[in-house]
């Protein structure tokens, strides 16, 4: 049943995506002009604004807390919720086709999860593997051809596209083997509570380390919306296209690697 709702969220999705965008430059499609289009804006600022409440209220407490430990506690912690991040990314490097990158990474988890005490150690870069790198099914939509879609603003989770939405369902149908062993199946030695404190986990890590660099964006934006509409959109593009370009910002001359997920 959970999949058959997932599945008929994401068709939804799909045909708002379609019905939005009626000049056909944007659908889901092959052929993408390169500009996505901002279909449901007075929404998704509503949802900003809301996003922006709530991090002021909790996130960037939280965040603030975060980096109040010691900086071995946070490097740690960040190592290990990139370990595990591991698990979607190996998948996706085979959905590209790109099999030395899967294999480099199924070495890199299986050393730092091993050697690494379950990653909070990086071992795998001291003993010569190469850089991470991020993959998700975002980026493998992406890669295939598939258009961005509608930009849009997601409660709680921020900006995303309707084509980095419907890959983000991916993991809650099979695609993410941790998702698998905590949500999905009832095993003994992990809990639902274990993947989304490791969501959290990773959402709280990303805001510390942007904390000057968001206070700066909002500050120096004459629009902080467009601003990390803009953003976002860059990031993601240069993802995809694993491109090593600076991220044009309205003003990024403070402006720290961001992450995104």
């Amino acid at each position: 049943m959970k999949k058959f709702l997932l599945t008929l969220l994401i068709s939804l999705m799909l045909v708002t995506n379609v019905s939005a965008d009626t000049d056909g430059e944007n659908n889901m499609s092959n052929k993408n002009s390169g500009e996505v289009k901002d279909c449901f804006e007075s929404v998704n600022r509503a949802t900003f604004k809301l996003n922006q409440v709530l991090d002021g209220v909790v996130f960037e407490p939280l965040a603030k807390a975060y980096r109040v430990l010691p900086s071995p506690v946070r490097a740690g912690t960040s190592n290990a919720l990139d370990n595990l991040s591991t698990l979607v990314t190996i998948p996706n490097n085979l959905l590209q086709g790109d099999f030395k990158k899967a294999t480099v990474n199924t070495g890199r988890f299986i050393v730092n999860t091993t050697i690494g005490v379950v990653g909070i150690f990086d071992v795998a870069e001291k003993v010569g593997f190469p850089e991470y790198e991020k993959e998700d099914y975002g980026q493998t939509l992406g890669v295939m051809g598939v258009g961005e879609g509608c930009y849009v603003v997601l409660p709680v989770l921020g900006p995303s596209t309707v084509r980095d939405t419907v890959g983000s369902f991916a993991n809650l149908i099979g695609g993410d083997p941790w998702y698998n062993v905590t949500v999905a199946n009832d095993t003994q030695y992990f809990s639902d509570f274990d993947y989304w404190a490791s969501r959290a986990g990773t959402g709280i890590d990303f805001r510390a380390k942007n904390i000057d660099s968001f206070n700066n964006l909002e500050k120096n934006s004459i629009d902080f919306y467009a601003s990390v509409r803009s953003l976002y959109l860059q990031d993601r593009q240069q993802k995809i296209t694993n491109s090593k370009a600076i991220t044009e910002t309205q003003n990024d001359s403070d402006w720290e690697e961001i992450e995104t997920q």
